[in-house]
């Protein structure tokens, strides 16, 4: 079990969020095609997902308008904001004091959100593939996810993500970015394999790039491949995941299940907290 030596945090709406104790992230996909059918969300239901999610323990609601299941096509910039902007207005009157972060690779559309409805986290699944993200990160000064999503044949190995973040982090420190949380990108871009030597190495890449680091594995096919499972039956696959992530020193899981993975953070800290 790594024992992380960074007292890591994250400025939130003027609410600093600790993270010495790992939390979860959320996630709503307001989506007619997620690849977990039971994610997708209209506007009638979302507002008790939520609250359901806040009262199971989510710090952070992450909200999505544009599926990144394997084979799908990125939707126009318009339909991806007719989806999203309807429930963060339904969403910032219903839950005033929670914490939102935006799922986009657009910047107009992050700066809108943050903008208009108080979200309070840019994650980006490209990592910074928008040439205008980086500055509009910068100029809001919100904490931005920075995820490790490279192109066809890229190298996946873990000096390779590495480095990878590294150079983007760097640019992201020069525009004058304090918080940024890395997410290794389990699961884009990556084989099986790449994505299991990953989670070996995570406690590596927060040394190296000392950032706090979020894993997002639920559901995911590096589960249903090996367990030749599909995503609805993928829940005993996807603590498992956590529960090494943890002990990894990952500190945020973007999950679509709140309650287990509130139970696997509050298992493994009472065994680290008892070593």
């Amino acid at each position: 079990m790594y024992l992380s030596p960074f007292p890591f945090s994250l400025q939130m709406h003027g609410r600093l969020l600790g993270l010495d104790v790992p939390k979860v992230m959320g996630i709503i996909n307001v989506t007619p095609d997620s690849f977990y059918s039971a994610s997708r969300t209209t506007l009638q239901s979302i507002v008790d997902k939520v609250g359901q999610m806040l009262d199971e323990g989510a710090s952070i609601i992450d909200i999505g308008g544009c599926s990144t299941r394997p084979g799908s096509k990125p939707v126009g910039e318009n339909t991806e904001r007719d989806r999203v902007m309807p429930a963060l207005e339904v969403l910032s009157k219903a839950f005033p004091e929670a914490l939102f972060s935006i799922d986009t690779f657009r910047s107009s559309i992050a700066a809108e959100a943050v903008e208009q409805y108080g979200v309070a986290m840019i994650n980006d699944v490209s990592g910074g593939a928008d040439p205008g993200m980086f500055g509009t990160v910068a100029r809001l000064q919100v904490p931005y996810i920075l995820t490790d999503n490279p192109s066809s044949g890229s190298p996946s190995d873990y000096v390779s993500v590495i480095r990878r973040l590294a150079e983007s982090l760097l640019k992201l420190r020069q525009l004058g970015v304090n918080d940024v949380v890395a997410d290794p990108g389990l699961g884009f871009g990556k084989s099986l394999e790449a994505n299991y030597a990953l989670l070996h190495h995570l406690h590596e890449m927060e040394v190296a790039l000392q950032v706090p680091l979020i894993v997002g594995v639920s559901r995911k096919s590096m589960i249903n491949k090996v367990l030749d499972t599909r995503p609805e039956e993928a829940l005993n696959g996807t603590i498992a995941l956590h529960a090494l992530a943890l002990s990894e020193g990952v500190r945020l899981l973007r999950v679509h299940d709140v309650r287990p993975a509130m139970e696997c953070i509050k298992i493994c800290q009472t065994y680290i907290d008892n070593q």
